[in-house]
């Protein structure tokens, strides 16, 4: 038999939107306060995250420190998956927009999307695909408070959405 991964029958290809996001300033945040002051932030912060993604039909693939996974066009593929995708962003920045205003902390995030292909094995694992990548390349990327999405997703959304361009990265 040979030796090394083998591929299973339940890993699929799709074609998903991925979303990442990631708090500004939290690092800096981390280094001049108390753990158990910070957690009632992360927490509203990631309230706001998974609300907004889910409330678009998306799903949150994993937090990873103060950032947020997600993907939209899994379990169930939906035509308008990019917009989706855009919308929870704006909504995302919106509501942590609100959150600045009556938090002593600073409430901006980075957020990145992207669409492309991705395999999705069946046991749970993480997401392969340069889709995921992508859209946290693009994060890190973009400006506080804003949303730069990938050419890939431009072209799906660009009749539904206002966006200034940018050189390439």
């Amino acid at each position: 038999s040979p030796l090394g991964p083998t591929a299973s029958s339940r890993e699929v290809r799709k074609t998903v939107t991925a979303l990442f996001c990631d708090l500004v300033g939290s690092t800096t945040l981390g280094e001049t306060h108390d753990p158990e002051v910070l957690r009632p932030l992360l927490e509203r912060y990631f309230s706001v995250a998974r609300g907004a993604v889910e409330r678009h039909g998306g799903r949150v693939e994993k937090f990873i420190g103060d950032a947020v996974s997600a993907v939209f066009g899994l379990p169930v593929t939906h035509e308008d998956d990019a917009l989706r995708a855009v919308r929870a962003a704006m909504e995302i920045q919106a509501r942590l927009a609100d959150l600045a205003t009556s938090s002593p902390f600073p409430f901006a995030a980075r957020i990145g999307i992207t669409t492309g292909e991705v395999l999705v094995p069946g046991d749970g694992t993480p997401l392969i695909g340069d889709a995921m990548n992508t859209a946290a390349r693009l994060q890190a990327a973009a400006e506080p408070g804003t949303v730069l999405i990938g050419e890939p997703t431009w072209r799906l959304v660009r009749d539904a959405v206002v966006a200034e361009p940018v050189e390439p990265l």
